[in-house]
């Protein structure tokens, strides 16, 4: 019997290489089948931000920390001293989630977040990999009846959810960690462009 395990630092050192090869190019693939889209939606997002409007954000799980990362970004700082902007993640608020989980079923959570801080000439982030979430799709419906924008990140061919939003990021990939890793760097993309188009007198820190 062979004594080679399979978990030798060699073995490892392989499947760093391999991973982080595949992220690299599919980022560059990226670049040629979502490129557009993603400064399409920086731009509506500018467009929102100026007219006074806010950005909401909401995935699940891995997703829902993307929908924070994107919102702390832009509440906070990206990579200049400038104002805050006016962006919310729906999947920050415990109480929130499981309030309405428990009264309305889980599929509803965004909807009814959506319905309580969504105003027209706001804009939505609907965060899903497989683009078939049901509790996104449903916030991206309450989203067009009140007639907010919207923009989807999304994997696996963009699911039911791509078809539903005004501009859609579709990642092209079935791998779920390869989808959420291309999903941060079109939100530090877009976080880089809104910086620079609203805020050209600002210096990067």
């Amino acid at each position: 019997m062979s004594d080679r395990r399979p978990d030798r630092p060699g073995d490892r050192l392989a499947r760093v290489r391999a991973s982080l090869e595949e992220a690299g190019r599919l980022q560059r693939e990226m670049i040629e089948v979502a490129g557009g889209r993603v400064a399409e939606a920086a731009g509506l997002v500018i467009d929102v931000f100026r007219s006074g409007g806010r950005l909401l954000a909401f995935g699940n799980g891995g997703s829902a920390a993307d929908a924070q990362h994107l919102a702390a970004e832009l509440a906070g700082r990206f990579d200049r001293e400038r104002p805050g902007l006016p962006a919310l993640a729906l999947t920050a608020n415990s109480s929130d989630l499981t309030a309405i989980g428990n009264d309305y079923g889980f599929e509803r959570v965004f909807a009814r977040l959506v319905e309580a801080h969504g105003r027209p000439g706001d804009v939505v982030v609907a965060i899903s990999t497989s683009g078939n979430s049901p509790n996104v799709l449903e916030g991206v419906e309450a989203a067009s009846r009140r007639g907010l924008r919207s923009i989807a990140l999304v994997g696996k061919g963009g699911g039911r959810l791509a078809s539903r939003v005004d501009v859609a990021i579709v990642v092209p990939s079935d791998a779920t960690a390869r989808v959420q890793e291309c999903h941060i760097a079109a939100i530090h993309v877009l976080c880089e462009i809104v910086d620079a188009e609203l805020f050209p007198e600002k210096a990067e820190a």
